[in-house]
């Protein structure tokens, strides 16, 4: 009896231990509120078991534990990945773009038709040190407007407080991206969209053979991960890829479940996908993209990509 007794906890014991292992995660996964996060959530809703996923307010949650080993894979903005790779000597790498430029000068009012409109005017924009302000710099610059002379350039310490400043001063501007555009629209109907900086920094890049892209995120992954685990890396680049094409094709179902994640409001985020600029770019047109985007960064201040630009073994490829 004590035999069957002990054996019978035996099998009990090595089934817990069996069903352990094929619940345990693939990878701890981190994305931050916004854009970056969207287009995961089908993947999040439908293999939550396989993916252990974290939604974060801000990149500074996410960075030490990427670089402790406590993530293994994270959606980040594109220059912090660059950083990343330089500050831990290459055991970061980049998967794959996941999000474009979501830029937009928006106006309470109707004067500015043209980047040269811009000349002379006052712009609220958060982001100083950091993505915005350099692409802003970029297509002022390269549309011949000095960016230190010919605009003022308000610095807010938030998104919000940019749209603040948009809805209560008729004729003002302000760079802001998606979604809080969405919402600026929604509280006031005079507020239009002058200008998509992604369109302005594509027109800025006709005619050159490796043309880069103005980006918002990508996704990276720790290299030491990535060396050990080839075959769930490309598991989640093949689930990704697909919850990405979902999230485009799918606004409605989509916006339920970014609302159901609290990313952002469902209604807000119906309106908003479609100008996202979602995506899951990989390979050699990953590399071509974003290297032409950091090499446009270095250019304003090395320190914006991590002192250098990284070199070939940042890029992942499969």
């Amino acid at each position: 009896m004590k035999k069957w007794l002990v054996s019978l906890l035996a099998l009990c014991l090595m089934l817990t231990l069996c069903f352990s292992a094929v619940a345990e995660p693939l990878a701890n996964v981190a994305a931050l509120k916004g854009p970056t996060a969207m287009g995961l959530v089908k993947m999040m809703s439908d293999d939550s078991e396989s993916w252990n996923f974290t939604i974060s307010a801000a990149p500074d949650e996410i960075t030490p534990l990427l670089i402790k080993g406590e993530l293994d894979i994270a959606a980040v903005p594109a220059n912090l990945a660059s950083v990343l790779y330089n500050k831990t000597e290459g055991k970061i790498k980049v998967l794959a773009i996941n999000t474009l430029g979501v830029l937009y000068i928006v106006e309470n009012g109707n004067s500015v038709q043209s980047i040269e409109d811009l000349r002379g005017k006052t712009i609220y924009s958060a982001g100083k040190g950091a993505t915005p302000e350099y692409a802003l710099n970029y297509v002022l610059s390269a549309n011949g407007i000095d960016p230190t002379t010919d605009v003022t350039i308000e610095y807010k310490t938030e998104h919000t407080e940019c749209l603040t400043a948009l809805l209560n001063n008729e004729g003002a501007v302000a760079m802001l991206p998606q979604p809080f555009v969405t919402t600026a629209k929604s509280k006031a109907p005079d507020i239009r969209v002058a200008l998509d900086l992604n369109d302005v920094w594509a027109d800025l890049q006709e005619g050159n053979e490796h043309q880069s892209a103005l980006l918002t995120g990508v996704v990276v992954a720790r290299t030491e991960f990535v060396e050990n685990n080839p075959e769930a890396v490309a598991a989640f680049m093949d689930a990704y890829a697909a919850s990405v094409t979902f999230a485009n094709e799918n606004v409605d179902e989509t916006a339920v479940l970014i609302g159901a994640f609290d990313i952002v409001p469902e209604a807000v985020a119906k309106q908003a996908l479609p100008f996202c600029r979602i995506v899951y770019i990989d390979g050699d047109e990953m590399q071509d993209k974003l290297s032409g985007y950091l090499q446009v960064l270095f250019d304003q201040d090395p320190a914006a990509v991590g002192g250098v630009l990284p070199d070939e073994a940042f890029y992942y490829k499969r």
